[in-house]
This record gives structure tokens, sequence and C-alpha cells, in this order.
């Protein structure tokens, strides 16, 4: 028996409406489920709210009072703002906890409080943040929270007052005989007055309790939206630490380029200098020795070849501190490995870089020094007989290339000013990562450093 066309014509118009409706219960029941939560945070705010007006009006006003002996009253207002402070910190507390997104919190901290007493009282009495906290407690939270929590509870008790009346009301010992809609209804003829007046409220009181979620919802919403105007952080605040920390990493990355430079110096006055300085003295001898002892003149030359030998040896090895042509000719993975195969200590590189990676070569380039210049403290300084270097991509809100060396050594590790790990955590800062140093007594050390990728190079990574 053929289907009928207007089956046909009602699939559709099912399979639409039904993810409409799916998202429609979805929603209310997700209201349903913060609904505890939100009441409970509108029938607490108002008496927190009532807690911090008064000591908020009677800290801040003999404060105020007081100024004319200074020091009392200025250590008052500051009490005061320290307070709001703490009231105001709880309500972001209170509100995230409801289940609305977290606000920043301002940033507190000042060069000046570090300066002395006079400049606590500056760092504090300037900060704006304060100042508004103040306000938030000392009337916005206030007048909020009364509306919103009389609002609630008058709500709530109509619902439940609307929906039990039919079960009180017919005591003999409590009588309905007042309100606007008893006297509507007494008046209509036909009706049975008392019926009708509790189908009435109970039909009211099914409508409160049911949009009873999207009140709240929206009560809560009002406290979350004020609060994050006054409570939140400013935008010039997240300025003012991005400038900061640039002023920070700028630092970080002179001071290591200074280091890498004196380094540099260091190894080649010491290695390929002195060197040479040996190779022009033996030949100089062997000039002298040509004409009166061949033989001798011809083992001074043979010692000047050796020492020009070992100079370029040594200049090599000096280069592949900056860049080896083999990470420029094939990658970071293939230049980690041919560091490792010349350590003395047996090592191996794990590579969870994705297939097709391909990183800018000033980020191949920095990775690459940083683990090699971990790959060497390990070796030197660890004790260790296996060593493992790890390099992998991670994508959080920017991209990142994470570098660990691990050894087996003894562990003890920790950061020295001017040496090794130290050197590595100024290079990182410079250039805007972090390095992470877990090493334990008996080890294993884990040197873990984190690279970012710039913004400007990471459409370069595939």
């Amino acid at each position: 028996m053929p289907r009928p066309a207007n089956l046909e014509n009602m699939e559709p118009m099912t399979s639409d409406a039904a993810p409409a409706n799916a998202a429609r219960g979805s929603l209310y029941g997700r209201l349903w489920r913060s609904l505890p939560r939100e009441l409970a945070y509108l029938f607490i705010a108002f008496p927190i709210a009532v807690t911090g007006f008064t000591a908020m009006y009677s800290l801040f006003w003999a404060g105020v009072g007081t100024l004319v002996t200074f020091f009392i009253g200025v250590i008052l207002i500051i009490a005061s703002l320290y307070v709001a402070r703490g009231f105001g910190t709880l309500d972001l507390a209170l509100l995230r906890w409801t289940g609305r997104p977290p606000i920043e919190k301002p940033e507190w901290q000042d060069a000046r409080a570090r300066t002395g007493f006079f400049g606590w009282v500056r760092a504090v009495l300037g900060n704006g943040h304060y100042w508004l906290y103040l306000l938030y407690v000392m009337l916005l939270d206030f007048i909020i929270a009364t509306i919103t929590w009389t609002i609630m509870i008058s709500w709530v008790a109509l619902g439940l007052g609307g929906v039990t009346l039919w079960a009180w009301s017919a005591l003999p010992e409590v009588q309905v005989r007042s309100g606007w809609i008893w006297q509507l209804l007494e008046n209509s003829r036909g009706l049975d007055t008392v019926l009708a007046y509790n189908v009435v409220c109970f039909v009211g009181g099914v409508i409160l309790l049911v949009t009873l979620p999207f009140v709240t919802r929206g009560l809560v919403s009002l406290h979350w939206l004020v609060a994050r105007g006054v409570l939140g952080a400013w935008r010039s605040d997240t300025l003012r630490r991005e400038v900061a920390t640039l002023s920070d990493s700028r630092g970080a990355a002179h001071s290591a380029e200074g280091h890498s430079l004196r380094r540099l110096e260091r190894d080649i006055h010491d290695g390929p200098q002195q060197r040479l300085v040996r190779m022009q003295m033996d030949l100089a001898a062997a000039e002298r020795q040509l004409d009166s002892d061949p033989e001798k003149a011809r083992g001074l030359i043979a010692d000047a070849r050796q020492q020009s030998k070992d100079a370029l040896e040594e200049l090599r090895a000096l280069s592949r501190g900056f860049a080896p042509p083999i990470l420029l000719d094939r990658g970071l993975v293939a230049a980690l490995e041919s560091a490792v195969v010349r350590c003395s200590v047996p090592a191996h590189v794990v590579s969870e870089l994705p297939d097709g990676t391909a990183l800018p070569q000033e980020i191949e380039r920095n990775a690459y020094f940083i683990a090699s210049e971990a790959l060497t403290n390990a070796e030197k300084h660890s004790g260790a007989t296996d060593i493992e270097v790890r390099v992998a991509l991670r994508v959080d809100e920017q991209t990142w290339v994470d570098i660990a060396v691990t050894d087996n050594g003894a562990g003890g590790a920790f950061v020295i000013a001017g040496h090794g790990i130290a050197g590595l955590e100024e290079r990182l800062r410079g250039l805007g990562g972090t390095l992470e140093v877990h090493s334990p007594e008996g080890g294993p050390t884990i040197v873990t450093a984190h690279l970012p990728v710039t913004t400007t190079s990471s459409s370069s990574v595939a």
C-alpha cells in the first residue's frame, strides 16, 4: 500500500521542529538547574549588602569626621577602602558561583606602595578601583540587592501562595475575603466565588513559578552587569600590564644578548684565538729554524697545521651555536638529532610536531639554541646516562613550541644568576616565553621551555 503523500510532506517539518524544541527544552532545563544557586545568591546578597552598607557608612564617615587629626582619619578611610574591596571581591566570587562568566579583577599592585608608608597611602588613595568598590558597596549594591531581593521574595511567595491557596483556604479558620480579584469575581453572577478565586490564584501561581527561572536569571544578570562595569578591570589595566611585560621582555632580551655576546667573546678568546696565536708563534719559530734546522722547522709547521685544524673545528662548533646549516636546510628536528649525536651522553629526540609543520626560521633558531643549551647543561652537570629532548607544538589562545629536556641524573638543579638555566630563563623571558624546572633530589630533571610563536609569524606554521 503506497504511503500517503501528506506524510511525505510532514517529515521535513518534524525533523526541523525537533532540534528547535530540543534547544528550547535544553535552555529551559539549564535555567532550572541553575535556579537553586541563583535563588541562594539573591537571598544572601541582601544581608551581605546591608552589612557592607552599614560597615562602609560607619568606617568611611568616621574617617571623614576625624580628618582633622589626619593620621586617624586617613587610616579609617583606607580601612574602609580595604573593607569595600573585600565585600566587592566576595560579590564577584558569588556571581561566579551562580554560573555567570568570571569578571576580571582589577590590578591592585602599585609600585608606590613599596616606597614606604606615605607611598602606600598614595598608592591606595590614588587607585580609582578602591573608590569604585567603595561606591559599589555604599550605594549601588545596597540599592540593587534591595530591589532584586524584594522582587525575588514577592515572586516566590505569590507563586507558592497561589498554587497552594486551594488547600489552606479550605480550613475553617482561614477566610479569604479581600483583594481586587475577589471583588471582581464576587460581582460576577453565576459563579462560585470561592472556587473561581482558587482557580484564578492557582493559574497565576503556576505562571509565576514557571517563569521564576527567567526572573532569577534576569535579576542575577543585573547584578553581574553592574559588577562588571564597576568592579571589573579597566582596559587601561590590561594595557599597563602589557607595557610592563614588554618592557621586562625587552630588558631580558638585551641582558640575554649581552650575556651571549660575553660568552661568545670568552669562547673565542679561550679557543680559536689562542690557537691562532700559537700557530703564529710556531710559524715564526719555523721560519727562524728553516735554514739551520729544517727537521725542527718541519715539525713546527706540522704543529701549526694542527693548530689551524683545531681552530677551524672550534669555529665550526661556535657557529653551530648560532644557526647550523642543517637547521636551515632540514629543519628543527634534524638539527636537534644532529646535536644529540655530538653529545657525550646517550641522547635521543622525540618529535611530536604534526607532519608537515614548518616553523618560522627565527622560532626554529631560538628553539634550537635553547634545546642545545639545556642539552649541554644536562651533559656537563647532571651525571645522567640518558637524555631525552622532546619537542611539540601546542595551540591554546596562541601557538607555542614546547621543548622538554629530561635526564636521569642526580637532580637538584636550580637557577643560579648568570649561569646555565638562568641564562635560558632570561632568554625565554626576552622572547615572551617561560621556563619550568622540575628537579627533585635523585632526579629526574625536566627542563621545559615554552616558546611563543608570535602573531606575525604564526601564519607560517603549516
